[in-house]
């Protein structure tokens, strides 16, 4: 795989709102596939926050384990707030990265974690809800990718169509 690509993972998430909001993410910072496993978000799967349809272009897809699709030459790195992981300002994210995300209401099981080549963490009081995880997970690595996405990302064409202010 030449491209730099990120993957993402969720681990049985439960709420069908934070799913349309990664996938928004996905979209926003050109993740390739969104993997999720369990069956909770089956039960009411509706996408009212991708209101970008990111859904339309980046593959979401229901699997039995995570580890059974791993995107071909990807690196496993677990996001969990648990001692010992790497704080996300410290981190260096791999070219092709397998993001995976524990659900809402819980944390990411030791049998999975040790597939993971790294465990980061976001240091914050308490835990991020999901999607907003994800995004900052996102954010800084295409922040620390450099500044080439500045020419590959202009304003004008990614704004809002009811945005056209200039200063």
């Amino acid at each position: 795989m030449n491209k730099k690509s990120a993957h993402i993972g969720l681990v049985n998430p439960k709420s069908p709102a934070n799913v349309g909001m990664v996938m928004r993410a996905a979209g926003c910072y050109e993740a390739a596939t969104v993997f999720y496993s369990g069956v909770r978000f089956e039960r009411a799967q509706k996408f009212a926050t991708d209101t970008k349809n990111a859904g339309n272009k980046i593959a979401l897809v229901g699997v039995e384990n995570l580890l059974d699709d791993i995107p071909q030459d990807a690196t496993l790195v677990a996001i969990e707030l648990i001692e010992g992981a790497t704080p996300l300002m410290d981190f260096v994210h791999p070219a092709n990265a397998y993001y995976i995300f524990g659900p809402e209401d819980g944390s990411i099981k030791k049998e999975l974690l040790d597939h993971c080549q790294h465990v980061v963490y976001i240091p914050t009081i308490g835990c991020m809800n999901l999607a907003a995880t994800v995004h900052v997970v996102l954010y800084d690595r295409m922040a620390k990718s450099g500044r080439t996405v500045i020419d590959e990302r202009p304003i004008a064409a990614n704004r809002d169509v009811n945005n056209k202010i200039r200063i």
